[in-house]
C-alpha cells in the first residue's frame, strides 16, 4: 500500500475516527479498531453486499462485529457508507441515550445486525446466520433465481477463539459445511492481562480445520491485497466454513501504543491522538470529520452496492412472475403468524388422558407445523426426553439443509446463539430444547436473546424433582426464579395440554422476546376450565364458595391445588384456586384484571411450586404462604420425593388451615 494512496487514506480515517470516540469519551476500546481497520476496509468496500438506503434487504450479507468492543469500528464503517449515523453520534460515543452506545445493540443503532460484546457469542450468532440462509435457499431457490444467496461475515479476536460458545458453534458450523459463513480472525495476541502466551498459545488455525473450516492465514494485517485474495478465495469455497487468521498489531497506527495491552481498553490520550493525526498527515482536519477525497473515493462502492440490490429486487420480481406460489410462501415465512386461526381451532387444544407436558408440547409441536410452514428448531442431543421432533419434516443435515429438524449435538451454550443468530437473520420462527436445568448453560445467550427482543422459543423439560432418579444434578431448583428475573423474558409453566398450547400460542405469536416453556416429565391430568385463560398469565381455574383462601400453583402442581381446594371446601372453608403458569405475563395485565383474579382483599393465600420461593413473596403477600424448595432435590422415584418435600394434598390441606 503505497505512502497516499486513497486505500491508506480511508483506512487512516477509519483510525483517527476510532480513536476519537475514545477520547472523546474518556473510555472503550481503540486498539481492535486501530489494527483491524485495514481488514474491515476491505471487506465493506470490494466484498460485503448491503444498500444502506435498504438495510433491511433480505439477501444483504451479515456483518457481525462479534470482538464488540470495538464497537468504534463498527460506528466508523456506518458512518463513511450513509447509515445514518452523523457527526454528532460519533462524538456522542457511550454517552446516555446515543446511537453509539459501548457495545453494539440491535435495534438500537441503524445497520448493527446483532448485540454484541460477551466474546464468542458473534461467531454463534454468524453460525445461525449462515444456517438460516442455507435453510431458505433449500425453500425458495430455483434454477436461474438464486433469491436467496449471501454471506456472513464474522469479525472476531483472540478472546473470541477462547469463549467456549464460539467452539461449540464452530464444530456445527464445520459438520454442517455451512460454505457462506466466513470468520476473520484479527489476531493481535494481546488481551486485557498482557500477552496472550500467558493463556493460549494453541494452533487456532488447526483447530479449526480439524472442526471442518477452510483456514487461511494472512500474516500483514496492513497486507490490503492479500486480505482482498484471501476473502475472495474463502467466498469461492461453498463446502466448508471459512477463518481467515489477519495477524494484526493491536493499536496500529498509533506509535506510542502499538503492540501494548494497553491499546485495548483505554483512550490514547490526547497527545498520541494528535501525534497520529500528524503521522496520517491530517493535522489540519478537524475531529471527527472525513476526508473530501475519501468520502468521494466510496461513492462508487455505495453505488455498487445500491446497484446489486436493485438487480436483486428485479430478480425476486421475476422469479414472483415465474414462481407466484413461492413468492406467496416467501411472504408468509417474513410476515407474522396468524394467532386467531390457532386460537380458533379446536383441535389445537382437544386432549384427553393423563399425559406428561413434554408430551402435550411434542403434539403441540406437530399441530402448529401444519400452520407454521417455517417453524424450524431442535434439540441439544435430547430429543427423545423434550419431544421435540417434528414428523414428516426432515432433519437438517450436511448438504441437506431443508430439514426442519436440527441437531445441536450435546451442545447447549452454541444453540442458544445460533438460536439468537437464525432468529436475527429472520424469515423463521425458532426453538431450541434440553432439560431445565440445563438452561444454565445456555443463560448467557437466553439474556441476549430478552435484551434483543428476540421472539426465541425455549422448551425446558423434565422441570423439577419430577425428574426423579438422576437426582439433585438434574433437578432444577431455582432456575425458574433465575429466568424469570431476565428483564423481557416470558416463563411459561403449564399444568396440562391446553396450557401448553396457551404457552406456544404465546410463544410464535410473541415479536418482542424470547419464551421459556417448562415442561414436565411426569403424567398430568387434564384440568377443567384450563386453557386459553393462561395467556394472560393466571387465571381462576376453580372456585368453591365465597373465598377467604387462595391457592395459587404452577404447573405440576395445581392438579394439588385443586384437590386440596376440594377438600377444604367439604370441610366448610371458602377456597379460589389460581393457576399461574406465567407470573410476567399476569403482572403486565390492567390492574382491574389482576384484582378480579387476585383481589387485595383475599389476603390469605398458599403459593405452591416445586421450585425456588424467590419472586413469589410478592403474590403471596405478608399473611401468605409458600410451598417451595429453597435447597438441592435428592435422587429417589418422584413420587416419594414430592411427599418428603411437602408437595402434598394433605400438606397443603395442613398449611391451609395453619392460616384460616
Amino acid at each position: 500500500m503505497e505512502r497516499g494512496s486513497m486505500e491508506q487514506k480511508t483506512i487512516a480515517n477509519i483510525r483517527l475516527l476510532s480513536a476519537q470516540m475514545v477520547e472523546q469519551a474518556k473510555s472503550g476500546h481503540p486498539g481492535l479498531p486501530l489494527g483491524a481497520a485495514p481488514m474491515a476496509h476491505i471487506l465493506w468496500s470490494r466484498h460485503l453486499q448491503f444498500d444502506p438506503k435498504d438495510t433491511l434487504w433480505p439477501n444483504r450479507d451479515r456483518f457481525v462485529l462479534s470482538a464488540g468492543h470495538g464497537s468504534p469500528l463498527l460506528y466508523a464503517l456506518l458512518h463513511l457508507y450513509g447509515y445514518g449515523l452523523n457527526r454528532q453520534d460519533l462524538k456522542d460515543f457511550r454517552q446516555f441515550g446515543s446511537k453509539t452506545p459501548g457495545h453494539p445493540e440491535y435495534g438500537h443503532t441503524e445497520g448493527v445486525e446483532a448485540t454484541t460484546g460477551p466474546l464468542g457469542q458473534g461467531i454463534a450468532n454468524g453460525v445461525g446466520m449462515a444456517m438460516a440462509e442455507r435453510h431458505l435457499a433449500a425453500k425458495f431457490n430455483r434454477p436461474g433465481y438464486p433469491v436467496v444467496d449471501h454471506h456472513t461475515f464474522v469479525l472476531s479476536g483472540d478472546g473470541c477463539m477462547m469463549e467456549g460458545v464460539a467452539s461449540e458453534a464452530a464444530s456445527l458450523a464445520g459438520t454442517l459445511g455451512l460454505g457462506k459463513l466466513i470468520v476473520l480472525y484479527d489476531s493481535n495476541k494481546i488481551t486485557i492481562e498482557g500477552d496472550t502466551d500467558i493463556a493460549f498459545r494453541e494452533d487456532v488455525g488447526k483447530r479449526y480445520e480439524a472442526y471442518g473450516f477452510q483456514y487461511l492465514l494472512v500474516e500483514d494485517g496492513d497486507d490490503l491485497e492479500a486480505i482482498d485474495r484471501a476473502i475472495g478465495q474463502t467466498k469461492e469455497n461453498q463446502e466448508q466454513p471459512s477463518l481467515i487468521e489477519i495477524r494484526t498489531r493491536i493499536g496500529a497506527g498509533c506509535k506510542a501504543k502499538e503492540g501494548k495491552a494497553s491499546a485495548h481498553g483505554e483512550p490514547l490520550g490526547e497527545c498520541n491522538v494528535t501525534q497520529m493525526k500528524k503521522d496520517f498527515g491530517m493535522e489540519a482536519l478537524p475531529d471527527f470529520e472525513v476526508l473530501p477525497e475519501v468520502r468521494a473515493h466510496l461513492d462508487g462502492p455505495v453505488r455498487s452496492k445500491t446497484d446489486r440490490r436493485a438487480a436483486w429486487q428485479a430478480l425476486f420480481e421475476a422469479y414472483a412472475e415465474a414462481h407466484p406460489e413461492l413468492a406467496k410462501e416467501w411472504e408468509k415465512w417474513h410476515g407474522p403468524v396468524d394467532i386467531r386461526a390457532l386460537l380458533d381451532n379446536p383441535q389445537l387444544w382437544e386432549f384427553e388422558g393423563s399425559v406428561a407436558t413434554r408430551s402435550r408440547s411434542e403434539a403441540v409441536i406437530n399441530r402448529l407445523a401444519d400452520y407454521i410452514p417455517n417453524l424450524i428448531g431442535g434439540s441439544a442431543d435430547l430429543a427423545p426426553s423434550t419431544k421435540t421432533l417434528m414428523k414428516n419434516r426432515g432433519d437438517y443435515l450436511p448438504g441437506a439443509f431443508g430439514g426442519s429438524n436440527l441437531h445441536f449435538g450435546v451442545r447447549e451454550h452454541g444453540m442458544a446463539g445460533i438460536l439468537n443468530g437464525m432468529a436475527l437473520h429472520g424469515g423463521l420462527q425458532v426453538y431450541g430444547a434440553t432439560f431445565f436445568v440445563f438452561c444454565d448453560y445456555m443463560r448467557p445467550s437466553m439474556r441476549l436473546a430478552a435484551l434483543m427482543g428476540l421472539p426465541v422459543t425455549y422448551v425446558l423439560t423434565h422441570d423439577s424433582i419430577g425428574v426423579g432418579e438422576d437426582g439433585p444434578t438434574h433437578q432444577p431448583v431455582e432456575q425458574l426464579a433465575s429466568l424469570r428475573c431476565i428483564p423481557n423474558m416470558t416463563v411459561f409453566r403449564p399444568a396440562d395440554g391446553k396450557e401448553t398450547v396457551a404457552a406456544w400460542i404465546h410463544a410464535v405469536g410473541q415479536t418482542g422476546g424470547p419464551t421459556s416453556i417448562v415442561l414436565t416429565r411426569q403424567n398430568l391430568p387434564e384440568l377443567e376450565g384450563s386453557g386459553i385463560g393462561a395467556l394472560k398469565g393466571a387465571y381462576v381455574l376453580g372456585q368453591w364458595g365465597t373465598p377467604d383462601l387462595a391457592i395459587i400453583a404452577s404447573g405440576s402442581e395445581v392438579s394439588l391445588a385443586m384437590e386440596a381446594a376440594e377438600q377444604l371446601h367439604r370441610e366448610g372453608h371458602g377456597v379460589r384456586v389460581v393457576s399461574m403458569p406465567s407470573l410476567e405475563l399476569f403482572e403486565k395485565q390492567p390492574e382491574e384484571y389482576r384484582e378480579e383474579v387476585l383481589p387485595g382483599s383475599l389476603e390469605k393465600r398458599i403459593v405452591i411450586e416445586a421450585g425456588s420461593s424467590f419472586g413469589w413473596h410478592k403474590i403471596a403477600g405478608g399473611k401468605g404462604k409458600t410451598i417451595t424448595m429453597d435447597g438441592f432435590g435428592a435422587s429417589g422415584p418422584a413420587g416419594i420425593l414430592f411427599k418428603e418435600y411437602g408437595f402434598t394434598v394433605e400438606n397443603i390441606v395442613a398449611q391451609a388451615k395453619g392460616i384460616l
